[in-house]
């Protein structure tokens, strides 16, 4: 097939390229590379097509989409604390750029399925772990923006016919992250390797799932998917501590800061609309074959050692 990867030059979708280039597909990338990069795609960059532009360009769109059977839109804002500072930037990016994509698919008048990147923050504070018919009640404008983003590809498949396939992430971590907690712990030590502050108490717990994981989970929601509007959980099966995570990333570094609690809400989240204990129920992709390989702290483990050699930073402290 001929699909196309909005976002495909960032993190999780240039990983979701290379397999997809492997699997034998023709390969659109859309992108307008203000978090991703072209580096990311260097496996595959002579093997694709890459359009530089921003999916809120329904012309841009129209013209990348224009030979696609497959629209796999990954294209966001992914950073959940702009939401309170700058709300408007995840209405743009995430909820609005998701309208322009499903109407340039719809106008295309070729694609055929949208696969779509959404969050675990859609759910909110809910209890665990949590099913995918949970009512959806975000309590940050990101979870807000991807549960509108899921509303208006809902609408559009009922009306147009196009079959979407929902993929509500848990935090995905691997090589080319460069946003998130470990990021931010990494980038922390590497400036002051004495002392690690974390934001909030150290007892938030959410699962993490590798980003090789993620991409075959998201390859076989895709292809297995049977109905009109399907909505996949991809996560782990088990979770993680805040303080664990930054015992393991401070343990790649080959360092034994003093960790510091610091900073985020009243009841220990890192910041307001954090979601403070987050995970999911993956037994429907379970049961279309798929488990993940890594445990959360494997996960994480795995991540920070690609993540602080790409930095240079195991250079630096061991």
């Amino acid at each position: 097939m001929r699909v196309a990867v909005t976002g495909g030059a960032g993190f999780i979708g240039s990983h979701l390229v290379e397999r997809l280039v492997e699997l034998g597909h023709s390969v659109v990338v859309v992108d307008n590379l203000s978090s991703g990069s072209l580096s990311n795609l260097g496996k595959v960059r002579d093997k694709v097509e890459v359009k530089i532009a921003d999916v809120k360009d329904l012309e841009a769109c129209l013209d990348a989409f224009k030979d696609v059977d497959v629209v796999y839109h990954l294209a966001a804002n992914p950073e959940v604390r702009v939401s309170v500072t700058n709300p408007k930037v995840h209405f743009d990016e995430n909820a609005y750029a998701t309208f322009v994509v499903a109407e340039a698919s719809r106008l295309s008048n070729r694609v055929k399925a949208i696969v779509f990147a959404s969050s675990s923050t859609v759910y909110g504070d809910a209890s665990v772990p949590t099913p995918e018919d949970s009512i959806l009640r975000p309590i940050s404008v990101y979870g807000a923006s991807k549960a509108a983003a899921e509303l208006i590809l809902h609408s559009y498949a009922h009306l147009y016919g196009m079959k979407v396939v929902v993929l509500r992430y848990a935090n995905i971590v691997g090589p080319r992250l460069r946003h998130g907690v470990i990021y931010d712990f990494l980038m922390k030590l590497s400036k002051n390797p004495d002392v690690l502050e974390v934001l909030g108490d150290g007892s938030q717990r959410k699962s993490y799932l590798h980003v090789d994981d993620a991409v075959d989970a998201t390859i076989l929601a895709a292809e297995s998917s049977g109905g009109v509007f399907e909505v996949y959980n991809v996560g782990n099966i088990d979770w993680i501590e805040v303080s664990e995570i930054a015992r393991i990333v401070s343990k790649v570094l080959g360092l034994k800061p003093r960790v510091v609690f610091t900073g985020g809400t009243k009841d220990g989240r890192g910041w307001p609309g954090d979601v403070k204990f987050m995970l999911l129920s993956i037994d429907k992709i379970a049961s279309l074959g798929w488990r993940p390989k890594y445990s959360s702290a494997k996960a994480v483990e795995l991540a920070a050692q690609s993540m602080a050699a790409e930095l240079g930073l195991l250079r630096s402290h061991t």
